[in-house]
């Protein structure tokens, strides 16, 4: 590839174009006649053509910000001479809705899962001890410990018993949004189809008491649910014990469960990036979309997430709105984040990160117009709350974080059964109880991390493979997965830790 080739223009409108290797000063600027005027790092930014002091810098045919100054052709384009637009968007509301072609029930796309009494389906195949309150998560993991070592060995087809701790759960006010979050999120672990049972594990005096969250949340104790007070049981070697012998009186019964063919129509799918590069929104990001559209055709659903994630890009999702009410619910939650960033004296554009700008991107509105792409084409179907029960099929929206851990754990109280997980500085974690597909953005990060990356969508910045061939792949990963394969972190055995609801409100 000569200079002038690795230069890439993703829209005729645009008037930056993207490396796709580092470039030297003087290499030419695809046919405009320029020539670099700077070495431009890969994945960077070099100015097409003349752009005026504070006009627009265009990149995927959409502004993603304005220059700072005069900026010449074949300069680099980059934090230090692009400032951001102020973003005041007239939105159109379910304007370009589509008419999905599903797969008809019988030609569906299946897995192998498990088929829980109350209708959903599991991926794995779980028993989790859920600590109440950080003053208990120790305790909890006690429990997890000693039963792993003395009980799991001999409960074949129990992928695992997992400890589920949290830094929340006191010195909270009752009565805000912050506690009937953090109860919808524990409700929503406790109900997950990937989990056969869970012993909850309570301190005693904590502002999140056992029996507050169960009458809150409508959760009941039974043969699959036990619930365990600290101080109450007598501390923690009792309290051990009490676990252990819960745990076991359920291992004999998950132990029975057997995975079953079940449509593709039972997949949750939460959609995450992080530690994103400029590459994330031609490759992966792209190419989950396709997944995402063949996911949605055969009946599942996928999550899209991180309200200040999608920041400048919300106009072309309203547009893609199932209703103008469903549109307006998205913009309602872009709203609230204005509000709530402002009143912590932060703004909503607090974003990149200093690694997604390392890798590339400049403003928040490059990085949410990227990572959108996610989506896929289909129509946005409903917007719900963090860590509410998803319980529409299609593309949804969940108002979340962009900090990664909070926001897939927001995702998987809703009930997603499997990740998908975008990364172009390469981002090692997993997230149990759902397994995690990591999908590279790029080849070099991909070889140095391969044994943290499942699927290589570098391959179309290579130019050796196509977005539509990447997202077929993606799906099939989908199904194997699901239906039992270990993704990479899952071999690590990430997922024990990143179980962290949404911090908000008052510590007190």
């Amino acid at each position: 590839m000569n200079p002038a080739q690795a230069i890439l223009r993703l829209h005729d409108n645009d008037n930056v174009g993207i490396a796709l290797q580092a470039i030297s000063p003087g290499a030419g600027v695809l046919d405009t006649g320029h020539r670099c005027r700077s070495p431009i790092p890969e994945g960077h930014k070099v100015a097409l053509q003349s752009i005026p002091r504070h006009q627009p810098i265009v990149k995927f045919g959409q502004p993603i910000g304005c220059a700072a100054r005069e900026i010449a052709p074949g300069e680099h384009v980059h934090t230090h001479n692009v400032a951001l637009l102020d973003v005041d968007q007239e939105y159109q509301f379910a304007t370009h809705r589509t008419r999905t072609v599903r797969v008809p029930s019988g030609a569906q796309a299946t897995f192998q899962g498990f088929v829980r009494s109350d209708g959903r389906v599991g991926t794995r195949n779980y028993l989790g001890i859920l600590a109440t309150v950080n003053c208990s998560a120790g305790v909890a993991r006690f429990i997890a410990d000693r039963a792993t070592q003395e009980l799991l060995p001999d409960a074949r087809g129990v992928d695992g018993i997992v400890a589920l701790g949290h830094g929340a759960g006191c010195c909270m006010n009752p009565e805000d949004d912050g506690f009937a979050m953090l109860q919808r999120t524990m409700a929503g672990y406790a109900r997950h189809p990937n989990f056969y049972g869970i012993v909850l594990v309570g301190l005693g005096c904590e502002v999140n008491q056992l029996d507050c969250l169960m009458e809150n949340t409508q959760l009941s104790t039974g043969p699959r649910l036990r619930t365990i007070d600290i101080q109450q049981a007598g501390g923690t070697p009792r309290t051990i014990a009490a676990g252990i012998e819960a745990v076991g009186e359920m291992l004999t019964d998950a132990a029975r469960a057997t995975r079953e063919a079940v449509s593709a129509r039972y997949l949750v799918v939460g959609l995450e990036c992080g530690g994103s590069d400029a590459y994330s929104g031609i490759s992966a990001n792209p190419a989950l979309g396709e997944a995402v559209d063949l996911l949605i055709r055969h009946g599942g659903t996928a999550i899209l997430s991180e309200t200040p994630e999608i920041y400048g890009a919300e106009h072309l999702l309203t547009r893609r709105a199932e209703s103008t009410e469903v549109g307006e619910s998205l913009i309602q939650r872009i709203r609230w984040w204005q509000d709530y960033t402002a009143r912590l004296g932060a703004v909503i554009n607090n974003n990149p990160t200093p690694g997604n700008k390392a890798g590339g991107i400049t403003t928040i509105l490059e990085k949410s117009l990227g990572a959108v792409a996610k989506a896929g084409s289909t129509n946005l179907k409903q917007v719900y709350r963090y860590a509410e029960p998803v319980r529409e099929r299609g593309l949804v929206f969940m108002d979340t974080p962009g900090y990664d851990i909070v926001s897939v754990t927001g995702m998987t109280a809703g009930g997603a059964n499997l990740i998908c997980f975008t990364t172009g500085r390469g981002t090692p974690c997993g997230f149990k109880p759902a397994p995690t597909i990591k999908l590279a953005s790029n080849s070099p990060m991909f070889q140095r991390m391969q044994d943290d990356m499942d699927i290589n969508c570098g391959k179309i910045i290579d130019g050796t493979a196509g977005v539509k061939e990447l997202g077929e792949e993606i799906f099939k990963t989908m199904l194997d997965v699901a239906s039992g394969t270990p993704s990479c972190s899952e071999r690590f055995g990430f997922g024990d830790v990143e179980f962290v609801p949404w911090p908000m409100g008052a510590v007190l």
